[in-house]
């Protein structure tokens, strides 16, 4: 189950889209339950800080759990939370549109929460080839995938 919480108007279709394009690519089953959180620069500096020790915003944070539902069974992956102010001005310097740029950075999150890094460049390649066959496969091949 994909719980979305969100104080912005965006099509919830769009993003649990894109959470399960990210599963499939990845072999993991789609009964997974992880969140994604749209919120604002505030909320990413803040858990920047607390987590990361960086003090500034960011577009995408995920924290990766690995629990299984007592009644269901189910495994719940972790969340993922997104600034979209912060996507927004992201989406504006790559030309994306800002949809494409919040399921990118919602495919982005989901490749982290399932393991993957980009700290070195072997595992960024794997990384953002993954990314651009899963937004390929979400008809956004044409997604700018940004360095930061």
């Amino acid at each position: 189950m994909i719980t979305i919480e969100s104080k912005y108007d965006f099509p919830s279709t769009l993003i649990e889209h894109a959470v399960q394009a990210a599963l499939t690519h990845q072999k993991e089953p789609l009964e997974v339950n992880l969140s994604v959180v749209l919120t604002d620069n505030r909320r990413l500096h803040k858990l920047n800080m607390d987590y990361l020790g960086v003090d500034a915003p960011t577009d995408v944070l995920s924290f990766p759990a690995s629990e299984l539902d007592p009644e269901t069974g189910a495994r719940y992956i972790g969340d993922i939370l997104i600034s979209v102010p912060y996507a927004t001005k992201g989406a504006k310097q790559a030309g994306n549109s800002l949809e494409a740029e919040l399921q990118l950075l919602v495919v982005h999150g989901v490749l982290h929460l399932l393991g993957h890094d980009h700290a070195k460049p072997k595992e960024k390649a794997k990384m953002w080839k993954a990314q651009a066959e899963i937004l390929k496969s979400l008809g956004l091949g044409d997604v700018v995938i940004r360095e930061e």
